[in-house]
């Protein structure tokens, strides 16, 4: 089970270029109900924002941060992974490094984003149609 199997399916993915402010990228995560995004700087990821790069500034700017580029607060550089990585590779990274988001890049370019949730359901998804086709052997036999 790869990475690929898990984007196949999407197309749009939500990003923000380095240069909008935190308020204009909050107001996309609120708008989409999202968690984080990639972060452009033209056709490159600069870094990952997310909820938590709001929160965790917020303390420390105040008011202020609303104002300030997303390329000042975002996580940068941000992890990425290939679409051959293996989910359960990918999992283990994003529970090693204490992140929830990747964005999956292939010959430089940005081809997807998968949070934890995705893999994490496709997963339960693939045990559980195992499970099924066990089941419905088990009662042929």
């Amino acid at each position: 089970m790869t990475i690929e199997r898990i984007i196949e399916s999407r197309h749009d993915i939500v990003t923000c270029p380095a240069s909008a402010t935190v308020r204009e990228a909050a107001g996309l995560l609120a708008e989409r109900r999202i968690g984080a995004m990639p972060v452009m700087d033209g056709d490159s990821i600069a870094g990952i924002f997310s909820e938590r790069d709001v929160l965790y500034r917020l303390r420390e700017f105040g008011a202020e941060l609303l104002d300030k580029p997303v390329r000042e607060v975002m996580t940068a550089p941000a992890v990425t992974v290939d679409p051959t990585t293996s989910a359960m590779t990918a999992l283990a990274m994003m529970t090693k490094r204490r992140i929830r988001h990747l964005p999956v890049v292939e010959g430089g370019r940005m081809v997807g984003f998968v949070s934890i949730g995705d893999i994490v359901k496709y997963r339960i998804d693939k045990v559980e149609g195992e499970a099924a086709a066990l089941r419905d052997y088990i009662q042929m036999a």
